[in-house]
């Protein structure tokens, strides 16, 4: 039987590490998910958060002794979180490593290596990145899709953050894995209430109508994926009181997304630092047991260490 897309969660918090007794069944580190392609088990990883030092070490006792860690690393966008993991690495530090570490152009004047690997420099860290045994290259990316050896298509989709932020498809032999997140819905910029003296009818509608296109490009890019894996930091309350324009969704906007994209499986992620396993858990209950659930969409909560297959 041909094997599709394995795929495992090593960090999925968002915003800072959170550890401790009110994690620990879903998990405290930062972004960081494991993909194995194949029979021959492909690895690809997305994100480098904090969960990358337990998979770096993962893949030292379990790849290492069957050859050379040969890897592509895909970033979504440079925010310390989900990048703080790369000095934790511990294949860097061998020299048969290569790895392939992608990411999002900056529209500023460092480089994606320079952003990145700035993190290597003796101001926050003992060793420096031109010291790194590993042989790493960095590909900046804008909204495109390639082909990677092995059948491997990705395909990347900007997303709404406050810094540049790419979504990535990854289709292997029929099978589609796709993240979204850091994200928010597209919104209309302009007032839209006739009382407000900046209101403008035309730009109103003209604003609405641009969001809205941009968030059916967004559904047009995770259409029929087998899994979803989307931003859910926050409830719809907790958005609409106060994180408006923070670049995070909710759950019942990755709720309505998936299903009218026609997904198979959605995950929660980037679970909020102060949600404790108790809260989430409960919410996923909740958000399951909603009229109109029971349909072909299956809801899951992203946690640590649990691996799934397509």
């Amino acid at each position: 039987m041909e094997k599709g897309i394995r795929f495992r969660f090593w960090g999925v918090r968002g915003s800072i590490p959170c550890p401790g007794p009110d994690t620990v069944r879903t998990g405290g580190n930062t972004a960081c998910i494991e993909l194995r392609l194949g029979a021959e088990e492909r690895l690809l990883i997305i994100d480098a958060g904090s969960g990358l030092r337990s998979l770096g070490d993962w893949i030292m006792k379990n790849d290492l002794p069957r050859g050379p860690v040969d890897t592509d690393i895909f970033i979504s966008h440079t925010h310390w979180d989900h990048i703080m993991g790369l000095p934790f690495f511990a294949p860097i530090y061998i020299k048969s490593t290569n790895l392939r570490i992608y990411g999002p152009i900056s529209p500023e004047e460092e480089s994606l290596e320079e952003i990145i690997g700035g993190q290597l420099r003796y101001r926050y860290f003992p060793v420096r990145q031109d010291e790194l045994s590993a042989r790493i290259e960095y590909r900046e990316l804008k909204e495109t899709s390639f082909e990677l050896d092995g059948g491997i298509s990705v395909t990347t989709k900007y997303l709404n953050h406050p810094i540049l932020c790419l979504g990535y498809r990854i289709e292997y032999r029929g099978k589609v894995f796709c993240t979204a997140y850091d994200t928010e819905p597209f919104r209309n910029v302009f007032p839209t209430d006739p009382k407000d003296e900046n209101y403008d009818e035309a730009a109103a509608r003209e604003g609405e109508l641009a969001a809205e296109e941009e968030n059916e490009k967004l559904r047009s890019f995770f259409a029929g994926a087998d899994v979803l894996v989307h931003d859910t930091q926050y409830t719809e309350e907790e958005y609409r009181a106060s994180k408006t324009g923070w670049g995070h969704s909710t759950y019942e906007y990755a709720i309505d997304a998936a299903r009218r994209a026609g997904v198979k499986k959605l995950f929660f992620f980037h679970h909020d630092p102060l949600r404790a396993d108790d809260e989430l858990l409960a919410l996923l209950a909740k958000y399951r047991s909603l009229p109109g659930e029971k349909n072909s969409l299956a809801i899951e909560a992203a946690q640590e260490g649990v691996e799934f297959e397509v």
